[in-house]
C-alpha cells in the first residue's frame, strides 16, 4: 500500500534519525497510486531512493538503466538496479546507448540517455541538483527559465529532499549505491559547482544556501509561467501587435515562436532582431542557419533560406 516499502532481507529495522518514508514522500510530487511511473536509475543513491519512494507511493514503477558504456565494468550496474528493482517490487528494463568520448561528453550523454528514457519518466535530481542547476545556469548566462530550474512535478519529483535524505534511506533499506567517479571529475562544470563554488558561496553566506536557491528556483518558475500565460495572447505573426507588446513580454512571445519543436530556445541576440523586424527597423534577419524571419504587410513570417544573413 502507498507509504509501505518492502524491507529487503538483513535491512535494518528502523529508520535512521529523522528520515522516515512518509516524512519523505511528503515532500515529494509523485503522481497518484497506480500511475505507470518510468523511473531513471543509475543505480546511485539518488536514483535508488527515486525507486523506492515511487513504489511506496503505490506508482506502478519500472526502473530503466542506461548504460553509456563510458566506464569499464559500467554493464555491472544495470545488475545492481535489477536487483534493487527486484527487492522493491519494480519492473526493471535495461537500455544500451553509444557516447563517443569528445568535447561536450556530459552534454552528450544527458542527450542520449533522454532519447531513450520512456516518456513521462521520472528521474531522481533532488533539491542539491536544484540549487547547482539554478548556479550553473547563472554562470551560462542564462535568462529567467534557466534561474528558474527544473520544474518540480511527477518528472522531478524528489525536489523537495535532500541528498543526504537519499542515502539515509538507501541505508535504511539496506541498498548499496554505485558509485560514479564522473561525479568528482573536474572536467565537467557541474562538478566543479557541487564541490567548488556551492561549498564556497555557502562558506561566504554564513549558510545552507540549497534551500535558498532551490525556493528562489521556485518563486522565479511561477513569475516565468504567468509571463509565459500573459506572452501566449500576443499574436506573434501580427508585427503591429508583437511590436506594441511591452518588451519582456514580446521576447517570450517571440522566442516560443522561434523556437518550435526545437530542443533549445534562439538566444537573446535572434529574438531582439525579430523584434526590430516586427518594429520595422529591419526588413528580414536569418535567426538560425537557413532560417529568416521577414516582414511584409503587417505581418510576420518564417521561411527556409539558402543564403546567407540578412542584417
Amino acid at each position: 500500500m502507498p507509504g509501505e516499502v518492502p524491507a529487503p532481507p538483513g535491512a535494518p529495522g528502523a529508520p535512521v534519525p529523522g528520515v522516515t518514508v512518509e516524512e519523505l514522500l511528503d515532500r515529494c510530487t509523485f503522481p497518484s497510486a497506480g500511475t505507470a511511473l518510468p523511473c531513471a536509475v543509475s543505480g546511485g543513491a539518488d536514483s535508488l531512493a527515486l525507486l523506492a519512494l515511487a513504489v511506496a507511493a503505490g506508482c506502478d514503477a519500472t526502473a530503466v538503466h542506461v548504460d553509456h558504456g563510458l566506464r569499464t565494468g559500467s554493464d555491472a550496474e544495470a545488475a545492481v538496479v535489477a536487483a534493487a528493482a527486484a527487492r522493491l517490487g519494480a519492473r526493471f528494463q535495461a537500455v544500451r546507448v553509444q557516447v563517443d568520448p569528445g568535447p561536450n561528453l556530459e552534454a552528450r550523454a544527458r542527450a542520449a540517455r533522454l532519447a531513450v528514457l520512456p516518456a513521462g519518466s521520472a528521474t531522481g535530481h533532488t533539491m542539491d541538483d536544484q540549487a547547482e542547476t539554478v548556479l550553473v545556469n547563472l554562470l551560462r548566462g542564462a535568462g529567467l527559465d534557466g534561474l528558474a530550474g527544473m520544474r518540480p512535478g511527477s518528472g522531478h519529483p524528489l525536489l523537495g529532499i535532500r541528498r543526504a535524505d537519499t542515502r539515509a534511506l538507501c541505508a535504511v533499506l539496506g541498498l548499496t549505491p554505485v558509485d560514479d567517479p564522473s561525479n568528482a571529475d573536474p572536467r565537467f562544470v557541474r562538478n566543479r559547482v557541487r564541490h567548488e563554488l556551492l561549498p564556497l558561496a555557502c562558506a561566504v553566506a554564513g549558510r545552507d544556501l540549497v534551500p535558498v536557491l532551490a525556493r528562489q528556483a521556485q518563486i522565479v518558475g511561477a513569475e516565468a509561467a504567468l509571463l509565459d500565460a500573459l506572452a501566449a495572447a500576443i499574436d506573434v505573426a501580427d508585427a503591429s501587435a508583437l511590436a506594441a507588446a511591452p518588451a519582456p513580454l514580446a521576447r517570450r512571445a517571440a522566442r516560443r515562436w522561434l523556437r518550435g519543436a526545437a530542443e533549445h530556445p534562439p538566444d537573446l541576440a535572434a529574438v531582439d532582431r525579430v523584434l526590430a523586424v516586427a518594429r520595422g527597423q529591419m526588413s528580414a534577419t536569418d535567426v538560425a542557419p537557413g532560417v529568416r524571419v521577414r516582414r511584409r504587410r503587417g505581418s510576420l513570417s518564417s521561411a527556409p533560406v539558402a543564403h546567407g544573413a540578412v542584417r
